[in-house]
């Protein structure tokens, strides 16, 4: 697609993606205005003009990062009814993703209040903390949590109480954990492994324990 024939969601569709790639290869903070544009085959004044600043880029590529995280976590859920392929969703979300998932809790890289990221955010950990209670196989699993998966509420992440709230950060940090040391190569054998095969069997473990 030439220069000219960009329209505006279509710019920020390729700035983005370009970006991704960018991060993937160099990491991001090897990655500048210029390169992007270059990327992207658009003026250099581009990604500027679109996003004045390169936290400003990060800012949008966090956004979309949790924004197909809570699609990825949402679909998960009505279809597995399960915790621990939430888990494993959240593993294939940070493989697929990589670069997203790298900016996306590096809160120093981009703007933290942002509206829209912040929304976003909130999507997703709604996702998590109405899987510590409603799905069978969860912690805190409740009566009701027997029945199919249902979607989740908006807000729930901000009403739980501190029990489901340290439950949840302790499955997330798991989760979150096990996706860290995979991408960084420092998990034992990685390079011998299927990650999700590996994630399973590792966090369906820690959650016996638990039981």
């Amino acid at each position: 697609m030439s220069r000219s024939s960009y329209h505006h969601g279509d710019l920020r569709r390729a700035l983005l993606k370009a970006a991704a790639e960018a991060i993937t290869e160099s990491g991001v903070n090897s990655l500048s205005m210029r390169d992007l544009a270059r990327r992207a085959g658009v003026s250099h004044a581009a990604p500027t003009h679109h996003f004045v600043d390169k936290a400003g880029l990060l800012t949008a590529l966090a956004t979309d990062g949790f924004e197909q995280l809570s699609k990825a976590l949402a679909t998960s859920r009505l279809a597995s009814n399960s915790l621990l392929e939430l888990g494993v969703t959240y593993l294939r979300f940070a493989l697929a993703n990589r670069a997203q998932f790298e900016v996306m809790f590096r809160t120093d890289l981009y703007h933290a209040e942002d509206p829209d990221l912040l929304a976003a955010r909130r999507q997703a950990a709604d996702a998590l903390y109405a899987g510590m209670t409603d799905l069978p196989d969860a912690p805190l699993a409740g009566p009701d949590a027997q029945s199919p998966a249902r979607p989740v509420k908006e807000g729930t992440a901000e009403l739980v109480p501190d029990e489901v709230r340290e439950v949840g950060l302790a499955a997330w940090s798991m989760a979150h954990g096990f996706a860290t040391l995979w991408l960084s190569g420092a998990f034992p054998d990685s390079a011998h492994e299927d990650p999700v095969e590996a994630a399973r069997i590792i966090l369906g473990r820690v959650r016996q324990l638990a039981a």
